[in-house]
Parts: structure tokens; sequence; C-alpha cells
């Protein structure tokens, strides 16, 4: 049974003023073709506006925080701030999993798909915090929930390039560079989402997923490197 909103909120210290704009961040589009008396839409506008949010209060926290850093690595920061798998780790650490509104068969999703959704969502709920509460609000909690992941994505160097760290191991242990393929791709136009797998030699090392070809590699490569003990 859907739990209701307003525990969601109470847990959170949140209090919106229109509970149909938090309703709408919890939305898929695949809802709505299941019930189409639904007064909220579904969220991918949301999503739109709170992943600009996010960039925007991200880019200002790493701009302060970590004052001698070159606009190179602080890009890099960013990057793995506030990529999909992060997003998606927030999202499921402030319970918003037990919210989501999802036709039947969205809601069978697991692993890797569900983490997709639930990065979604946890964008739109920026955007609708911005909306409804304002930049503040947005800021406070994006800095309550998300910022404290930076500290363990420096210690653990989640924001160096992979693909190139994982292309120089191939080559020095294996004799081989790696190579990148599509798995899978979902999603409408302005909203893809892409599986990637890296491959030597003709065998799958690793699968990662992102909103780019370029974050699925490079999450697939920090996966190969992972599992390989690079």
């Amino acid at each position: 049974m859907q739990k209701d909103l307003t525990t969601f909120q109470t847990e959170l210290g949140l209090q919106f003023n229109d509970p149909l704009l938090l309703r709408q961040a919890f939305t898929h589009r695949s809802y709505l073709n299941e019930h189409r008396g639904e007064a909220a839409g579904h969220n991918e506008r949301l999503e739109f506006l709170g992943d600009a949010v996010l960039e925007l209060i991200s880019t200002h926290f790493l701009y302060e925080k970590y004052p001698e850093s070159a606009e190179g690595d602080l890009t890099a920061y960013r990057a793995a701030l506030v990529n999909a798998v992060t997003c998606a780790e927030v999202a499921t650490a402030i319970g918003m999993n037990d919210f989501l509104l999802l036709s039947r068969g969205e809601a069978k999703d697991t692993g890797r798909a569900r983490n997709i959704l639930l990065a979604n969502a946890f964008e739109a709920l920026v955007g609708a915090i911005y909306l409804d509460l304002g930049y503040e609000a947005a800021r406070e909690f994006i800095g309550k929930h998300l910022f404290p992941k930076i500290e363990q994505i420096i210690r653990e160097k989640l924001w160096q390039d992979a693909k190139s760290a994982l292309q120089e191991k191939a080559q020095e242990t294996e004799g081989a560079t790696p190579r990148y393929t599509v798995l899978k791709e979902t999603g409408p136009d302005h909203d893809k989402y892409f599986v990637v797998g890296v491959y030597v030699k003709d065998t799958l090392l690793a699968e990662g997923s992102g909103k780019s070809k370029q974050e699925a590699e490079q999450a697939a490569a920090r996966e190969a490197l992972d599992k390989k003990g690079w």
C-alpha cells in the first residue's frame, strides 16, 4: 500500500505549501497511464528543473569548499557528486523508494533500473522544493543529504577518470585496450539512460549506467577497476 507523503515530509522536516507538487515529484510517467484521473502530472519537468538547481548549488558549494582546486578538478568533483549513482544512494537513504508512484510494470524493476527511477525522483524533489519553498530550502536540503557524500568521493578518488585508469591497467596486465558497448538505452530523447558494458579481449568485465554514454562508461570502468582489484 502506498504510504502517505505527509510522513515523508515530517521525517525530512519539510512542509510543502502545495502537496500536489510534492506528489508530482514522485510520479513516474507510467503511473499516469494506469491512473487517468491523477491530479498531479508526472515528474519529468520537475526533474529538468531540479537538475539545474542541483548543479548550481553543488557548483557553489565546491567552489567555496575547495578554493585551491582547478576548474577541471572541480568539474570532476561535481560530476561524481550529482551523478545518477550518488543521487540514487541519497534517495534510498531518505526513504524515497517507499513513496514512488509507478505503473505495475515499473514497480517490479529492481537494481539498476530502480536506481535510475530513484535518481530521477530525487532531482524532481529538488525541483519541487525549489519551486515551493525557495532557493534556501533547496540549498539546505541538498547540503544536509547530498554534500556529506563529497568526503567519500575525494577519499576514494571516485572523481578521477576511471576510463584512463582502466586503460592503463588493462594494457599493462592484459596487453589489450578496453572496449565499451551500449547494452541498453531507455527513456525519451530528452532524458536518456544508458547501460554500458566494458570488455577486454571480448570478456565483459563490468557494466555501468548513467544519463549519458560518458557517465555510463565511467561507471563501468570504476566497477571494472573494483572487480579486478586494480
